[in-house]
């Protein structure tokens, strides 16, 4: 057996059995109380360290044989090159897709982006406010703050979701002061993954959608406001989560503000590796494919673009001239098919940042036009 060959086997089964080693490492210290063990991602690891080590296992079986056994040079040398690519492509987007789609605790071990907080509270404005928890399983839950409606009597309820590791504090408590005003009960939402809600990953709007789902549930059964209005409001992934929970879990709010929305998650996975310079081909797809495989999702139908024809409320759309992850282009070819009522307000000087910490004043005046017909 050559150099070569008995490398690669050891390289392959050192990989294959590696989470068995570090299961017991993990064990070990968690015992100790050194970390949290829970809070390692395992699994993904695990089927990293499967991809990894079977390659090599191939690779070994290719190469170093004798000349009775082995195949053709040129054949030889074109499989090494091939499983070269395969790996040299694959394993960085794995490793961004589980980069981009989970979060990670203080102190937690592994990738990921440390779980955003809520730095503030409605407070600071001058707003009172109350901490609720809705529950999603026995070991799940998502925060929310409700701001009462200035008026005494409310005009309805407006639903507020943050955008992708956006938290309430960050970008809900602005338009919650204007709906306040305006006379609306207001929730600000935190999706699984960010501030007081439980959770470690992101999809981007996937299963946000059923975050969606649960508070406007919650808010329209549970908390018994009667007929009055439920108006669903949403930032980029947040607008992406209501379209998809229309378009699929069939909930009929009685109209929803969309700011800032992407149209397709390829084509926003793709406008952000152009912007740090990577090439979107084939990095986005791969991307989009592992982040499917981590969290058991089909990130390739998830297209607000599509989910749009299923909107049967007025709604009213807001976006930036200058945003550079999605053209104004597109944002009017999601309006187009949106079959009900709808308004789209695009302001020249902002790009991918919330209207209100823009150009207030204009943001403020859409919504309070929108809104006085609903």
């Amino acid at each position: 057996m050559t150099t070569s060959r008995r490398w690669l086997f050891k390289v392959g089964y050192g990989v294959l059995f590696a989470p068995v080693g570090l299961a017991v490492i993990l064990v070990v210290l968690h015992s100790l109380g050194a970390i949290n063990a829970w809070g390692f991602p395992l699994v993904h690891v695990g089927v990293f360290c499967l991809f990894g080590g079977s390659s090599c296992l191939v690779a070994a079986q290719f190469v170093g044989r004798r000349p009775a056994q082995r195949v053709a040079a040129s054949q030889r040398r074109w499989l090494g090159w091939g499983l070269a690519i395969l790996l040299v492509i694959n394993v960085p987007t794995y490793g961004l897709a589980y980069q981009m789609t989970h979060v990670r605790a203080p102190g937690q071990l592994g990738i990921g982006v440390p779980k955003p907080k809520n730095a503030k509270t409605p407070s600071d404005r001058g707003l009172s406010y109350a901490t609720r928890t809705i529950p999603i399983s026995s070991s799940q839950w998502l925060e929310t703050w409700e701001i009462s409606a200035e008026a005494s009597t409310p005009r309805g309820t407006v639903l507020l979701f943050p955008g992708n590791l956006g938290t309430k504090s960050s970008q809900l408590i602005s338009p919650a002061q204007t709906f306040s005003s305006l006379g609306f009960d207001t929730v600000l939402v935190d999706f699984r993954g960010v501030g007081g809600s439980s959770g470690s990953t992101v999809t981007l709007g996937i299963d946000e959608s059923e975050d969606v789902v649960t508070v406007y549930n919650y808010w329209k059964e549970q908390q018994g406001r009667g007929d009055a209005p439920i108006i669903l409001y949403g930032v980029s992934m947040g607008s992406a989560a209501i379209l998809r929970a229309i378009a699929t879990h069939k909930i009929n709010p009685d109209a929803i503000i969309l700011e800032l929305p992407f149209v397709r998650l390829v084509d926003a996975v793709k406008s952000r590796l152009r912007h740090h310079k990577i090439p979107t081909n084939p990095t986005a797809a791969l991307m989009v494919f592992w982040a499917g495989i981590q969290h058991g999702v089909n990130g390739f139908g998830h297209n607000p673009i599509s989910y749009a024809k299923a909107v049967d409320c007025p709604a009213l759309v807001i976006h930036g001239a200058q945003d550079k992850w999605t053209p104004v282009d597109d944002i009017e070819s999601l309006v187009n098919n949106i079959p009900a009522s709808k308004q789209l307000v695009v302001s020249p000087e902002a790009g991918h940042h919330q209207l209100i910490g823009v150009d207030r004043p204009l943001w403020d005046a859409s919504v309070s036009n929108f809104l006085k017909a609903i």
